[in-house]
């Protein structure tokens, strides 16, 4: 019996090339896989994307002696109706007592006397670089708000951010026709209103001292 045993231990068949290479390529592909994720996790476009660092954008300083802020008079015109009056002081008293000092436009106190109406709605509008347009009910029923208006729009008609209407106790049916390309700031608190003007001016002298000093560069 144990020649039997041994004679079959002798003839016991051998693992098939097949199953070996099977075997020895399913080990072959365990683990690369992680080593591979862990090669992927930080490849050079991932840590190149961690080092690269955008750098802030430079805010231009628009009180500089070279702004091109200082190019016209004023900042900003104030577009009114004479019933507006009050309201408008305030938006003015407001502006000037900014940090940026905005120089204000008010046709009552800054006209020179003896000069035409005419001449003087022209030249506010050529020496500002912005316009607040106060459209009120009194605004609609004023025509020389409206000559302003047309002057204005005749001076930069593309909807640039130069021309700011600001909307107060009229309804949007009745918003001028020549505005509606353009958004506007609708006057429900006045101090938040006040704000947004303000945010609206700085931004756009921002970009004009931008624009002018990359073109000069």
């Amino acid at each position: 019996m144990a020649a039997g045993w041994f004679r079959r231990l002798l003839h016991k068949p051998k693992p098939s090339s097949v199953e070996s290479s099977l075997n020895s390529s399913r080990s072959a592909s365990s683990s690369p896989s992680s080593s591979s994720a862990e090669s992927s996790s930080s490849s050079p476009s991932s840590s190149l994307v961690r080092s690269v660092c955008l750098s802030p954008v430079s805010t231009p300083d628009i009180n500089a002696s070279g702004s091109a802020r200082w190019a016209k008079s004023y900042d900003v015109c104030i577009c009114h109706s004479e019933v507006d009056l009050e309201l408008v002081e305030e938006l003015v008293s407001y502006l000037e007592a900014q940090p940026e000092s905005f120089r204000c436009f008010l046709q009552l106190r800054d006209a020179t006397p003896g000069s035409a109406v005419v001449t003087e709605l022209c030249d506010a509008v050529q020496n500002s670089h912005c316009w607040v347009m106060l459209i009120t009910p009194g605004f609609l029923q004023d025509p020389w708000c409206k000559y302003q208006m047309h002057q204005a729009l005749a001076e930069a008609p593309l909807a640039n951010g130069r021309t700011i209407p600001v909307l107060k106790d009229v309804e949007r049916k009745d918003y001028p026709r020549e505005l509606r390309n353009l958004y506007y700031i609708s006057m429900v608190q006045k101090e938040n209103s006040f704000r947004q003007i303000r945010d609206t001016l700085l931004r756009y002298l921002q970009e004009l001292c931008r624009s002018s000093t990359s073109s000069t560069e």
